[in-house]
Protein backbone atom coordinates (compact mmCIF):
# COMPACT_ATOMS: atom_id res chain seq x y z
CA UNK A 1 0.00 0.00 0.00
CA UNK A 2 1.71 3.18 -1.21
CA UNK A 3 0.62 6.79 -0.62
CA UNK A 4 2.50 10.05 -0.82
CA UNK A 5 3.80 11.56 2.41
CA UNK A 6 0.95 13.98 3.09
CA UNK A 7 -1.78 11.42 2.43
CA UNK A 8 -0.04 8.85 4.66
CA UNK A 9 -0.14 11.13 7.65
CA UNK A 10 -3.72 12.19 6.96
CA UNK A 11 -4.65 8.53 6.72
CA UNK A 12 -2.89 7.92 10.05
CA UNK A 13 -5.03 10.59 11.71
CA UNK A 14 -8.20 8.98 10.33
CA UNK A 15 -7.16 5.48 11.42
CA UNK A 16 -6.25 6.73 14.89
CA UNK A 17 -9.62 8.47 15.20
CA UNK A 18 -11.29 5.18 14.33
CA UNK A 19 -9.29 3.37 17.00
CA UNK A 20 -9.94 6.17 19.51
CA UNK A 21 -13.69 5.81 18.96
CA UNK A 22 -13.41 2.10 19.80
CA UNK A 23 -11.12 2.59 22.82
CA UNK A 24 -13.32 5.34 24.23
CA UNK A 25 -16.27 2.99 24.27
CA UNK A 26 -14.56 0.66 26.73
CA UNK A 27 -14.50 3.32 29.48
CA UNK A 28 -16.97 6.04 28.47
CA UNK A 29 -19.90 3.78 29.46
CA UNK A 30 -18.61 3.27 32.99
CA UNK A 31 -19.39 6.82 34.09
CA UNK A 32 -22.92 6.62 32.67
CA UNK A 33 -23.90 3.28 34.21
CA UNK A 34 -25.80 4.78 37.18
CA UNK A 35 -27.91 6.92 34.82
CA UNK A 36 -28.53 3.97 32.48
CA UNK A 37 -29.60 1.78 35.42
CA UNK A 38 -32.08 4.37 36.67
CA UNK A 39 -33.52 5.22 33.25
CA UNK A 40 -33.94 1.68 31.88
CA UNK A 41 -34.56 0.04 35.29
CA UNK A 42 -31.63 -2.37 35.20
CA UNK A 43 -30.86 -4.43 38.29
CA UNK A 44 -27.30 -4.75 39.58
CA UNK A 45 -27.01 -8.22 38.05
CA UNK A 46 -28.37 -7.23 34.63
CA UNK A 47 -26.54 -3.89 34.40
CA UNK A 48 -23.21 -5.71 34.05
CA UNK A 49 -24.34 -6.88 30.60
CA UNK A 50 -24.08 -3.33 29.28
CA UNK A 51 -20.32 -3.77 29.71
CA UNK A 52 -19.94 -7.53 29.24
CA UNK A 53 -21.90 -7.67 25.98
CA UNK A 54 -19.35 -5.34 24.39
CA UNK A 55 -16.35 -7.15 25.85
CA UNK A 56 -17.56 -10.59 24.75
CA UNK A 57 -17.91 -9.83 21.06
CA UNK A 58 -14.99 -7.40 21.00
CA UNK A 59 -12.56 -9.92 22.45
CA UNK A 60 -14.12 -12.88 20.65
CA UNK A 61 -13.87 -11.50 17.12
CA UNK A 62 -10.42 -9.83 17.16
CA UNK A 63 -8.61 -12.76 15.53
CA UNK A 64 -11.32 -13.32 12.95
CA UNK A 65 -11.56 -9.62 12.14
CA UNK A 66 -7.85 -9.35 11.50
CA UNK A 67 -7.80 -12.41 9.25
CA UNK A 68 -10.80 -11.22 7.25
CA UNK A 69 -8.88 -8.04 6.48
CA UNK A 70 -5.93 -10.08 5.19
CA UNK A 71 -8.18 -12.18 2.97
CA UNK A 72 -10.72 -9.68 1.63
CA UNK A 73 -9.06 -6.27 1.80
CA UNK A 74 -8.18 -4.21 4.85
CA UNK A 75 -9.71 -0.92 3.71
CA UNK A 76 -13.12 -2.41 2.96
CA UNK A 77 -13.17 -4.33 6.27
CA UNK A 78 -12.08 -1.24 8.22
CA UNK A 79 -14.79 0.88 6.58
CA UNK A 80 -17.36 -1.90 7.00
CA UNK A 81 -16.47 -2.37 10.67
CA UNK A 82 -16.67 1.38 11.29
CA UNK A 83 -20.09 1.61 9.62
CA UNK A 84 -21.34 -1.38 11.63
CA UNK A 85 -20.04 0.14 14.88
CA UNK A 86 -21.59 3.52 14.02
CA UNK A 87 -24.98 1.98 13.22
CA UNK A 88 -24.88 0.01 16.48
CA UNK A 89 -24.01 3.24 18.33
CA UNK A 90 -27.15 4.86 16.88
CA UNK A 91 -29.26 1.98 18.19
CA UNK A 92 -27.57 2.26 21.61
CA UNK A 93 -28.25 5.98 21.73
CA UNK A 94 -31.91 5.54 20.85
CA UNK A 95 -32.45 2.44 23.02
CA UNK A 96 -35.50 2.62 25.27
CA UNK A 97 -35.33 -0.92 26.66
CA UNK A 98 -32.78 -3.17 28.30
CA UNK A 99 -32.75 -5.84 25.60
CA UNK A 100 -32.28 -3.29 22.80
CA UNK A 101 -29.32 -1.61 24.53
CA UNK A 102 -27.60 -4.92 25.37
CA UNK A 103 -28.18 -6.27 21.86
CA UNK A 104 -26.72 -3.13 20.30
CA UNK A 105 -23.73 -3.39 22.62
CA UNK A 106 -23.09 -6.90 21.28
CA UNK A 107 -23.12 -5.41 17.77
CA UNK A 108 -20.81 -2.56 18.82
CA UNK A 109 -18.26 -5.08 20.08
CA UNK A 110 -18.29 -6.94 16.77
CA UNK A 111 -17.68 -3.76 14.77
CA UNK A 112 -15.05 -2.60 17.24
CA UNK A 113 -13.15 -5.87 16.95
CA UNK A 114 -12.89 -5.51 13.17
CA UNK A 115 -11.73 -1.88 13.40
CA UNK A 116 -9.13 -2.50 16.12
CA UNK A 117 -7.64 -5.59 14.52
CA UNK A 118 -7.20 -3.90 11.14
CA UNK A 119 -6.15 -0.34 12.13
CA UNK A 120 -2.75 -1.49 13.42
CA UNK A 121 -1.96 -3.55 10.33
CA UNK A 122 -3.00 -0.71 8.01
CA UNK A 123 -0.60 1.64 9.78
CA UNK A 124 2.23 -0.91 9.57
CA UNK A 125 1.65 -1.31 5.84
CA UNK A 126 1.37 2.43 5.20
CA UNK A 127 4.66 3.28 6.92
CA UNK A 128 7.59 1.16 5.74
CA UNK A 129 10.50 3.51 6.52
CA UNK A 130 11.79 2.78 10.07
CA UNK A 131 11.80 6.34 11.44
CA UNK A 132 8.34 7.15 10.05
CA UNK A 133 6.95 3.84 11.24
CA UNK A 134 8.30 4.43 14.75
CA UNK A 135 6.66 7.86 14.89
CA UNK A 136 3.37 6.58 13.46
CA UNK A 137 3.23 3.69 15.91
CA UNK A 138 3.98 6.06 18.77
CA UNK A 139 0.95 8.16 17.87
CA UNK A 140 -1.24 5.06 17.53
CA UNK A 141 0.00 3.74 20.88
CA UNK A 142 -0.82 7.03 22.58
CA UNK A 143 -4.39 6.85 21.25
CA UNK A 144 -4.78 3.31 22.61
CA UNK A 145 -3.40 4.19 26.05
CA UNK A 146 -4.84 7.66 26.56
CA UNK A 147 -8.23 6.78 25.11
CA UNK A 148 -9.27 5.00 28.29
CA UNK A 149 -8.73 8.00 30.54
CA UNK A 150 -10.15 10.40 27.94
CA UNK A 151 -13.27 8.24 27.92
CA UNK A 152 -13.75 8.82 31.65
CA UNK A 153 -13.61 12.60 31.15
CA UNK A 154 -15.81 12.66 28.02
CA UNK A 155 -18.31 10.28 29.59
CA UNK A 156 -18.63 12.54 32.62
CA UNK A 157 -19.09 15.66 30.50
CA UNK A 158 -21.72 14.15 28.19
CA UNK A 159 -23.68 12.38 30.92
CA UNK A 160 -23.79 15.36 33.28
CA UNK A 161 -24.25 18.01 30.55
CA UNK A 162 -26.71 16.18 28.27
CA UNK A 163 -27.74 12.56 28.97
CA UNK A 164 -26.30 9.05 28.80
CA UNK A 165 -27.71 8.64 25.28
CA UNK A 166 -25.06 11.05 23.96
CA UNK A 167 -22.12 8.85 24.93
CA UNK A 168 -23.27 6.68 22.01
CA UNK A 169 -24.76 9.30 19.67
CA UNK A 170 -21.48 11.24 19.61
CA UNK A 171 -20.05 8.36 17.55
CA UNK A 172 -22.35 9.10 14.60
CA UNK A 173 -20.62 12.13 13.01
CA UNK A 174 -17.20 10.73 13.88
CA UNK A 175 -17.91 7.32 12.33
CA UNK A 176 -19.39 8.79 9.14
CA UNK A 177 -16.42 11.16 8.72
CA UNK A 178 -13.93 8.32 9.27
CA UNK A 179 -15.56 6.19 6.57
CA UNK A 180 -15.64 9.08 4.08
CA UNK A 181 -11.99 9.97 4.60
CA UNK A 182 -10.88 6.32 4.47
CA UNK A 183 -12.54 5.88 1.07
CA UNK A 184 -10.93 9.11 -0.16
CA UNK A 185 -7.43 8.48 1.21
CA UNK A 186 -6.79 4.72 1.14
CA UNK A 187 -6.58 2.66 -2.05
CA UNK A 188 -8.94 -0.29 -2.44
CA UNK A 189 -6.29 -2.86 -1.54
CA UNK A 190 -6.33 -6.27 -3.14
CA UNK A 191 -4.79 -8.72 -0.67
CA UNK A 192 -1.90 -10.94 -1.73
CA UNK A 193 -3.90 -13.91 -0.45
CA UNK A 194 -6.82 -13.23 -2.81
CA UNK A 195 -8.54 -16.47 -3.67
CA UNK A 196 -7.67 -18.12 -0.35
CA UNK A 197 -10.74 -19.52 1.37
CA UNK A 198 -11.72 -18.62 4.90
CA UNK A 199 -11.20 -21.40 7.41
CA UNK A 200 -14.81 -21.39 8.60
CA UNK A 201 -14.38 -24.20 11.14
CA UNK A 202 -11.35 -22.51 12.70
CA UNK A 203 -13.13 -19.14 12.77
CA UNK A 204 -16.14 -20.57 14.60
CA UNK A 205 -14.06 -22.55 17.10
CA UNK A 206 -11.64 -19.75 18.07
CA UNK A 207 -14.44 -17.17 18.34
CA UNK A 208 -16.48 -19.42 20.64
CA UNK A 209 -13.33 -20.26 22.61
CA UNK A 210 -12.50 -16.62 23.27
CA UNK A 211 -16.09 -15.68 24.10
CA UNK A 212 -16.46 -18.55 26.60
CA UNK A 213 -13.14 -17.72 28.27
CA UNK A 214 -13.88 -13.98 28.46
CA UNK A 215 -17.34 -14.60 29.90
CA UNK A 216 -15.91 -16.92 32.54
CA UNK A 217 -13.26 -14.35 33.46
CA UNK A 218 -15.43 -11.23 33.63
CA UNK A 219 -18.01 -13.05 35.77
CA UNK A 220 -15.48 -14.87 37.94
CA UNK A 221 -15.77 -12.52 40.89
CA UNK A 222 -19.57 -12.60 40.94
CA UNK A 223 -20.00 -16.35 40.43
CA UNK A 224 -16.90 -17.40 42.39
CA UNK A 225 -13.65 -18.56 40.86
CA UNK A 226 -14.12 -22.16 41.97
CA UNK A 227 -17.81 -22.34 41.00
CA UNK A 228 -18.96 -24.85 38.40
CA UNK A 229 -20.10 -22.02 36.14
CA UNK A 230 -16.77 -20.20 36.11
CA UNK A 231 -14.68 -23.35 35.76
CA UNK A 232 -17.06 -24.66 33.10
CA UNK A 233 -16.83 -21.57 30.91
CA UNK A 234 -13.06 -21.14 31.25
CA UNK A 235 -12.49 -24.87 30.84
CA UNK A 236 -14.76 -24.94 27.81
CA UNK A 237 -12.85 -22.06 26.27
CA UNK A 238 -9.54 -23.83 26.90
CA UNK A 239 -10.84 -27.10 25.41
CA UNK A 240 -12.05 -25.32 22.28
CA UNK A 241 -8.68 -23.57 21.96
CA UNK A 242 -6.92 -26.96 21.98
CA UNK A 243 -9.39 -28.14 19.33
CA UNK A 244 -8.63 -25.00 17.32
CA UNK A 245 -4.88 -25.77 17.36
CA UNK A 246 -5.58 -29.32 16.15
CA UNK A 247 -7.82 -28.05 13.35
CA UNK A 248 -5.28 -25.43 12.26
CA UNK A 249 -2.50 -28.03 12.14
CA UNK A 250 -4.50 -30.17 9.68
CA UNK A 251 -6.28 -27.71 7.38
CA UNK A 252 -4.68 -26.52 4.14
CA UNK A 253 -5.82 -22.89 4.53
CA UNK A 254 -5.70 -22.23 8.28
CA UNK A 255 -7.22 -19.14 9.85
CA UNK A 256 -4.02 -18.88 11.91
CA UNK A 257 -0.90 -20.45 10.36
CA UNK A 258 0.84 -21.95 13.38
CA UNK A 259 4.19 -21.01 11.89
CA UNK A 260 3.37 -17.44 12.89
CA UNK A 261 4.41 -18.30 16.44
CA UNK A 262 7.89 -19.30 15.33
CA UNK A 263 8.63 -15.62 15.54
CA UNK A 264 10.14 -15.18 18.95
CA UNK A 265 9.37 -11.47 19.20
CA UNK A 266 5.68 -11.84 18.30
CA UNK A 267 5.17 -14.65 20.81
CA UNK A 268 7.11 -12.83 23.54
CA UNK A 269 5.36 -9.54 22.84
CA UNK A 270 1.97 -11.24 23.22
CA UNK A 271 2.88 -12.52 26.69
CA UNK A 272 4.46 -9.21 27.70
CA UNK A 273 1.46 -7.31 26.33
CA UNK A 274 -0.97 -9.45 28.33
CA UNK A 275 0.93 -8.77 31.57
CA UNK A 276 1.25 -5.09 30.83
CA UNK A 277 -2.43 -4.82 29.96
CA UNK A 278 -3.28 -6.37 33.32
CA UNK A 279 -1.12 -3.72 34.99
CA UNK A 280 -2.63 -0.88 32.96
CA UNK A 281 -6.17 -1.95 33.84
CA UNK A 282 -5.06 -1.56 37.46
CA UNK A 283 -4.01 1.97 36.63
CA UNK A 284 -7.12 3.06 34.71
CA UNK A 285 -9.84 1.37 36.75
CA UNK A 286 -8.46 0.96 40.26
CA UNK A 287 -6.96 4.45 40.46
CA UNK A 288 -10.26 5.92 39.20
CA UNK A 289 -12.11 4.04 41.95
CA UNK A 290 -9.55 5.16 44.54
CA UNK A 291 -9.94 8.80 43.55
CA UNK A 292 -13.75 8.63 43.44
CA UNK A 293 -14.60 6.47 46.46
CA UNK A 294 -11.69 7.27 48.79
CA UNK A 295 -10.61 10.80 47.87
CA UNK A 296 -14.12 11.91 46.87
CA UNK A 297 -13.30 13.16 43.35
CA UNK A 298 -16.06 13.71 40.82
CA UNK A 299 -15.98 11.95 37.44
CA UNK A 300 -14.67 15.13 35.81
CA UNK A 301 -11.94 15.53 38.45
CA UNK A 302 -10.85 11.93 37.85
CA UNK A 303 -10.54 12.63 34.14
CA UNK A 304 -8.51 15.77 34.82
CA UNK A 305 -6.25 13.84 37.20
CA UNK A 306 -5.20 11.67 34.25
CA UNK A 307 -4.33 14.75 32.18
CA UNK A 308 -0.64 15.01 33.25
CA UNK A 309 0.01 11.39 32.26
CA UNK A 310 -1.81 11.92 28.95
CA UNK A 311 0.26 15.03 28.15
CA UNK A 312 3.49 13.18 28.92
CA UNK A 313 2.45 10.25 26.74
CA UNK A 314 1.53 12.69 23.97
CA UNK A 315 5.02 14.22 24.12
CA UNK A 316 6.58 10.77 23.74
CA UNK A 317 4.17 9.80 20.98
CA UNK A 318 4.85 12.93 18.92
CA UNK A 319 8.59 12.39 18.69
CA UNK A 320 10.47 11.37 21.82
CA UNK A 321 9.59 7.68 21.63
CA UNK A 322 10.53 7.41 17.94
CA UNK A 323 13.92 9.00 18.61
CA UNK A 324 14.57 6.58 21.47
CA UNK A 325 13.64 3.59 19.33
CA UNK A 326 15.89 4.73 16.48
CA UNK A 327 18.81 5.24 18.88
CA UNK A 328 18.44 2.34 21.32
CA UNK A 329 16.23 -0.16 19.47
CA UNK A 330 13.02 -1.59 20.91
CA UNK A 331 14.17 -3.76 23.81
CA UNK A 332 15.79 -1.17 26.12
CA UNK A 333 13.03 1.50 25.98
CA UNK A 334 10.40 -1.21 26.45
CA UNK A 335 12.09 -2.78 29.48
CA UNK A 336 12.83 0.59 31.11
CA UNK A 337 9.33 1.91 30.35
CA UNK A 338 7.65 -1.11 31.90
CA UNK A 339 9.92 -0.85 34.95
CA UNK A 340 8.87 2.80 35.39
CA UNK A 341 5.23 1.77 35.05
CA UNK A 342 5.79 -0.74 37.86
CA UNK A 343 7.29 2.04 40.00
CA UNK A 344 4.32 4.31 39.29
CA UNK A 345 1.85 1.63 40.38
CA UNK A 346 3.94 0.98 43.47
CA UNK A 347 3.68 4.69 44.34
CA UNK A 348 -0.10 4.41 44.13
CA UNK A 349 0.09 1.48 46.55
CA UNK A 350 1.32 3.90 49.23
CA UNK A 351 -1.50 6.41 48.69
CA UNK A 352 -3.29 6.99 52.03
CA UNK A 353 -6.96 7.57 52.81
CA UNK A 354 -6.38 11.31 53.19
CA UNK A 355 -4.36 11.46 50.00
CA UNK A 356 -3.23 14.73 48.48
CA UNK A 357 -3.18 15.21 44.69
CA UNK A 358 0.25 16.88 44.56
CA UNK A 359 1.88 14.41 46.96
CA UNK A 360 0.20 11.10 46.18
CA UNK A 361 -1.57 11.21 42.80
CA UNK A 362 0.54 13.48 40.59
CA UNK A 363 3.91 11.72 41.20
CA UNK A 364 2.44 8.31 40.36
CA UNK A 365 0.63 9.68 37.29
CA UNK A 366 3.84 11.35 36.11
CA UNK A 367 5.98 8.22 36.41
CA UNK A 368 3.27 6.11 34.76
CA UNK A 369 3.01 8.62 31.94
CA UNK A 370 6.75 8.48 31.30
CA UNK A 371 6.84 4.68 31.52
CA UNK A 372 3.88 4.14 29.19
CA UNK A 373 5.14 6.78 26.80
CA UNK A 374 8.44 4.93 26.51
CA UNK A 375 6.97 1.44 26.21
CA UNK A 376 3.92 1.81 23.95
CA UNK A 377 5.79 2.33 20.70
CA UNK A 378 8.36 -0.48 21.17
CA UNK A 379 5.81 -3.17 22.15
CA UNK A 380 3.81 -2.57 18.98
CA UNK A 381 6.91 -2.46 16.77
CA UNK A 382 8.27 -5.64 18.34
CA UNK A 383 4.99 -7.50 17.88
CA UNK A 384 4.44 -6.51 14.25
CA UNK A 385 7.97 -6.03 12.94
CA UNK A 386 8.66 -9.59 11.73
CA UNK A 387 5.38 -10.29 9.95
CA UNK A 388 4.72 -10.07 6.21
CA UNK A 389 2.00 -7.58 5.08
CA UNK A 390 -0.23 -10.49 3.98
CA UNK A 391 -0.43 -11.67 7.61
CA UNK A 392 -0.32 -8.28 9.34
CA UNK A 393 -4.05 -8.29 10.10
CA UNK A 394 -3.82 -11.67 11.81
CA UNK A 395 -0.74 -10.61 13.79
CA UNK A 396 -2.59 -7.47 14.85
CA UNK A 397 -5.51 -9.65 15.97
CA UNK A 398 -3.14 -11.84 17.99
CA UNK A 399 -1.62 -8.84 19.75
CA UNK A 400 -4.97 -7.18 20.43
CA UNK A 401 -6.39 -10.45 21.74
CA UNK A 402 -3.43 -10.84 24.09
CA UNK A 403 -4.00 -7.34 25.41
CA UNK A 404 -7.75 -7.94 25.74
CA UNK A 405 -7.40 -11.28 27.54
CA UNK A 406 -4.61 -9.98 29.77
CA UNK A 407 -6.60 -6.89 30.70
CA UNK A 408 -9.82 -8.80 31.37
CA UNK A 409 -8.14 -11.49 33.46
CA UNK A 410 -5.93 -8.98 35.23
CA UNK A 411 -8.84 -6.72 36.14
CA UNK A 412 -10.88 -9.69 37.39
CA UNK A 413 -7.99 -10.93 39.55
CA UNK A 414 -7.19 -7.46 40.90
CA UNK A 415 -10.86 -6.77 41.67
CA UNK A 416 -11.10 -10.12 43.49
CA UNK A 417 -7.98 -9.43 45.56
CA UNK A 418 -9.13 -5.90 46.32
CA UNK A 419 -12.62 -7.03 47.39
CA UNK A 420 -11.23 -9.80 49.61
CA UNK A 421 -8.83 -7.38 51.30
CA UNK A 422 -11.60 -4.80 51.83
CA UNK A 423 -13.95 -7.41 53.31
CA UNK A 424 -11.20 -8.59 55.63
CA UNK A 425 -10.55 -5.06 56.88
CA UNK A 426 -14.26 -4.39 57.36
CA UNK A 427 -14.60 -7.60 59.36
CA UNK A 428 -11.70 -6.44 61.52
CA UNK A 429 -13.59 -3.22 62.31
CA UNK A 430 -11.95 -0.76 59.91
CA UNK A 431 -13.89 2.21 58.59
CA UNK A 432 -15.33 1.99 55.07
CA UNK A 433 -12.83 4.33 53.43
CA UNK A 434 -9.87 2.69 55.19
CA UNK A 435 -11.07 -0.73 54.07
CA UNK A 436 -11.57 0.46 50.48
CA UNK A 437 -8.14 2.09 50.41
CA UNK A 438 -6.56 -1.10 51.75
CA UNK A 439 -8.16 -3.13 48.98
CA UNK A 440 -7.04 -0.73 46.27
CA UNK A 441 -3.51 -0.63 47.66
CA UNK A 442 -3.24 -4.42 47.37
CA UNK A 443 -4.50 -4.23 43.77
CA UNK A 444 -1.81 -1.66 42.98
CA UNK A 445 0.85 -3.92 44.48
CA UNK A 446 -0.12 -6.78 42.20
CA UNK A 447 -0.42 -4.41 39.25
CA UNK A 448 3.16 -3.33 39.92
CA UNK A 449 4.20 -7.00 40.05
CA UNK A 450 2.60 -7.64 36.65
CA UNK A 451 4.43 -4.68 35.13
CA UNK A 452 7.70 -5.71 36.78
CA UNK A 453 7.47 -9.24 35.36
CA UNK A 454 6.71 -7.77 31.92
CA UNK A 455 9.81 -5.56 32.19
CA UNK A 456 11.97 -8.56 33.13
CA UNK A 457 10.63 -10.64 30.24
CA UNK A 458 11.28 -7.75 27.86
CA UNK A 459 14.92 -7.64 28.86
CA UNK A 460 15.38 -11.43 28.72
CA UNK A 461 13.22 -12.72 25.87
CA UNK A 462 13.26 -10.10 23.15
CA UNK A 463 15.89 -9.91 20.45
CA UNK A 464 17.73 -6.65 20.46
CA UNK A 465 18.46 -6.43 16.75
CA UNK A 466 16.03 -5.14 14.17
CA UNK A 467 14.69 -7.99 12.04
CA UNK A 468 13.39 -7.85 8.47
CA UNK A 469 10.09 -9.57 7.64
CA UNK A 470 10.73 -13.15 6.68
CA UNK A 471 7.53 -15.02 7.40
CA UNK A 472 6.11 -16.88 4.39
CA UNK A 473 3.31 -18.82 6.05
CA UNK A 474 3.12 -22.35 7.32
Amino acid sequence: MTLDGRKRWLALIVLCLGELMIVLDTTIVGVALPSIREDLRFTESTLVWVVNAYMLTYGGFLLLGGRLGDLYGQRRLFVGGTLFFTAASLVCGLANSQWLLVGARFAQGLGGAVVSSIALSLIMNLFQEPAERAKAMGIYGFVCAAGGSIGVLVGGLLTSGLSWHWIFLVNLPIGIAICAFCVALLPDDRPQSAGQRLDVAGAIIITLSLMLAIYGIVNGNEAGWTSARTLGFIGGGAALFVLFILVEARTQTPLMPLGLFRFRNLSAASVIGALWSAAMFAWFFVSALYMQLVLGYSAMQVGLAFLPANLIMAAFSLGLSAKMVMRFGNRLPLAVGLALAAIGLALFAFSPVQGNFLLHVLPAMTVLGIGCGMALNPILLVAMGEVEPSDSGLASGVVNTAFMMGGSLGLAVLASLSAARTEGLLAAGSADTIALAGGYQLAFVFGAIFAGIAALLSAVLLRGERLSPSYKGA
